[in-house]
């Protein structure tokens, strides 16, 4: 092979192209995850033993032989980027490679308690994917306008969740996890966040899965769920959490501490502040132990200039949620609302990956 190297401009050129190459090609990157997902390539590989070849891969998940040269390419890929491992690789004499899961794809093996399949299956699937082919098209339009989301799909996101019942079923299995995945490090990590306080009104929590984690860590803590009626209304029962129907934006009643949890990057500013105001009136005050505990993301925290992927994680899911009009904040945007909303301080303990812990003291 004849090394040639071009001159010096040519090569920033083709760097440059290589770079827009990349980016345009990486959602090749998301459906190839996909499509593992969908063919539950991780549980075949850990069903072997967390070893496997090609062919036996295919014969688990029930590929027809004719597909073998295409799932090659697809595996390739899905190891090259670091989804998948290769144990083994052929010898000169032939034989096939020996694939083996990563830390990312052990957490998709379904039979496992951290499984994380679901989550990625509902921001892989097309309703959720569908509306960034509108997004340039949305950014002509004068603010306030509907959501990317309404323009592709003609509703907003919970209109379309209340009309497809398989699509709201996916949604809560992913939220669902995330929440669990989430918590079981925070109970292990972070429990003295919990120390000192014996009640927490768990606002906006849904079936209560966190509340029944931190109830199950800290038995001292009496958890409270707040929800909207028709959440409450199918709220497991036979656990040590109670349920209560209201509305965040109302009024929040009383307890040692507020949780909010994948709740205010869902709103804008002013929404955030009338719900902190609220959380505020329901605790006591700080030498008393009050405070709202936040768990979202706070965009730069906890990385480095090093940290590129955790970095371009935040602000890539920032992009995501503004399909819903959502947004995440960085530390000045969090100290912005929590302030007006009348807090005297706030520490962001950045231990949950992209996202952090914030306490919030009255």
């Amino acid at each position: 092979m004849e090394l040639r190297q071009p001159s010096s401009k040519n090569q920033a050129l083709l760097d440059a192209q290589l770079e827009l190459w990349h980016h345009t090609l990486c959602y090749i990157k998301s459906m190839a995850l996909k499509s593992a997902i969908d063919l539950r390539i991780a549980d075949a590989i850990h069903d072997h033993g967390g070893t496997a070849t090609l062919p036996q891969i295919a014969t688990k998940i029930m590929l027809h032989q004719s597909k073998l040269p295409c799932l090659r390419r697809l595996m390739r890929v899905l190891t090259v980027t670091g989804v998948f491992s290769i144990i083994e690789h052929p010898t000169d004499g032939g034989g096939e490679h020996v694939y083996g899961l990563t830390p990312a794809s052990s957490l998709l093996v379904s039979s496992t308690s951290m499984n994380l399949s679901p989550f990625m299956t509902l921001m892989l699937h097309s309703v959720t994917l569908s509306p960034f082919l509108c997004l340039s098209e949305w950014f002509l339009h004068e603010l306030p306008d509907s959501t990317v989301f309404e323009m592709a799909h003609g509703q907003n996101f919970w209109e379309v969740a209340g009309h497809d019942a398989k699509y709201a079923k996916l949604f809560g299995d992913g939220m669902i996890t995330d929440s669990s995945f989430n918590m079981d490090i925070v109970v292990k990590e972070c429990g003295d966040v919990f120390h000192g306080i014996s009640s927490l009104m768990d606002v906006a929590g849904g079936a209560g899965g966190a509340s029944q984690a931190i109830s199950k860590a800290f038995p001292h803590v009496k958890c409270i769920v707040l929800d909207l009626p028709h959440v409450v209304a199918a709220a497991p029962a036979g656990t040590d959490v109670d349920y209560i129907a209201g509305d965040m934006f109302e009024s929040i009643p009383p307890a040692n501490a507020v949780l909010l949890k994948w709740v205010l990057h869902d709103w804008g500013d002013a929404e955030c502040v009338k719900i902190l105001r609220n959380c505020k009136k329901a605790i006591p005050p700080r030498d008393a132990g009050g405070k709202v505990i936040i768990l979202e993301m706070v965009v730069g925290a906890g990385t480095s200039e090093s940290e590129v992927k955790h970095r371009e994680t935040q602000v890539l899911f920032d992009l995501f949620i503004m399909f819903i009009n959502g947004t995440e904040r960085d530390e000045q945007g969090w100290k912005k609302i929590i302030f007006e909303a009348g807090f005297s301080d706030y520490k962001i303990i950045p231990v949950l990956g992209v996202r952090s812990i914030i306490e919030v003291y009255p």
